[in-house]
């Protein structure tokens, strides 16, 4: 198996993406706005993916946090409250974890229905307020205890719906004064600052998956961001943070790496991420990290298998449509 997880091109797999997919095995694939059109047209690509890989439980990602981040939206589907509005419970009956929990079961069976088994969620990142916005409204607030609390609410919510969560961006993007989409951001703060930054990743480290961050950390390794960092790998996120699950890079194509997009996923595996993450589907690109990179250790397949367990599809019916509207009844009480 490939320890990599692909984008595809469009709304349904052409020749050449069955071809290169049947023979480079990946370990799942991650869906983006130009893949989804209608739910029969997505369920259609789901089901396509499973009976390529010949596993029910393959991992079928998407970025479906909610608020600006959804790319599953309106007229077919829900829109989703952004993080930071599931965090204010004082117009509501009910606490923030159970708004947060029912939000996100609901959310996941939708994503269930249509065959998608994981959703790029929760962001446990504690956003300062001198940091770019990148991060905003998709954090669950500002104080870290809060971060763990909501953050653990939503994998719960999702474990209900079938769906794991990927907890993200490992070891904490809160501090970034730049989009590492665009650019590699440097942070300069402390250890004992970055330290309890990172905590809700350490309260929440029983996770099955997380993603790591394109982000420089002086204090701990001042020439390589987070997903290239054997030193922050090792001594961060697995020793002291304590997180034994799956990690998968941030994506690839963004401006923060450098190299080709083949080196960037060998620098990522070489340094102890899982799995590297490459979204957008161009063929060229896909084959050439193919090329380049080695099956998946045993440890890594172990992690896989583990995150895998627990995932289900559903059907759309009436009793599922049902309980979705249950859920957000009770989340939206007054």
């Amino acid at each position: 198996m490939l320890p990599v997880i692909f984008g595809l091109s469009g709304p349904a797999l052409t020749p050449d993406e069955r071809a290169f997919f049947t023979g480079a095995n990946p370990a799942g694939y991650i869906l983006f706005a130009r893949n989804i059109e209608t739910p029969s047209q997505l369920r259609r690509l789901t089901d396509a993916l499973r009976a390529l890989s010949g596993r029910d439980n393959l991992p079928i990602l998407i970025d479906q946090e909610g608020g600006r981040i959804a790319r599953m939206g309106p007229p077919h589907w829900r829109a989703w409250p952004a993080a930071a509005t599931l965090s204010d419970a004082t117009a509501y009956r009910f606490s923030a974890r159970e708004r947060v929990q029912c939000n996100y079961e609901a959310l996941g069976l939708e994503l269930a229905s249509m065959g998608v088994t994981v959703t790029c969620a929760p962001v446990l990142d504690v956003p300062q307020a001198d940091a770019h916005d990148i991060i905003g409204d998709r954090a669950f607030g500002v104080r870290a205890d809060s971060v763990s609390q909501l953050g653990r609410a939503c994998l719960q919510g999702l474990h209900l719906a079938g769906i794991e969560g990927v907890i993200k961006h490992i070891p904490g993007h809160g501090r970034a004064r730049s989009d590492s989409h665009e650019t590699l951001p440097r942070v300069d703060a402390s250890a004992a600052e970055l330290s309890r930054d990172s905590q809700p990743f350490a309260d929440l480290c029983d996770a099955a998956m997380a993603m790591t961050a394109h982000v420089v950390y002086e204090a701990w390794d001042p020439l390589h961001c987070a997903s290239v960092s054997s030193k922050v790998i090792e001594q961060q996120v697995r020793d002291r943070l304590g997180f034994e699950g799956l990690l998968i890079s941030d994506d690839l194509d963004m401006k923060a790496l450098s190299g080709t997009l083949a080196d960037r996923a060998a620098a990522v595996l070489q340094a102890g991420c899982d799995i590297a993450l490459n979204c957008w589907g161009r063929l060229d690109d896909m084959e050439a990290i193919a090329n380049r990179v080695t099956p998946m250790p045993q440890q890594s397949l172990s992690r896989l298998a583990q995150a895998a367990a627990r995932l289900s599809v559903t059907t759309d019916t009436p009793a599922l449509r049902a309980r979705i509207e249950a859920l957000l009844a009770h989340r939206d009480a007054q």
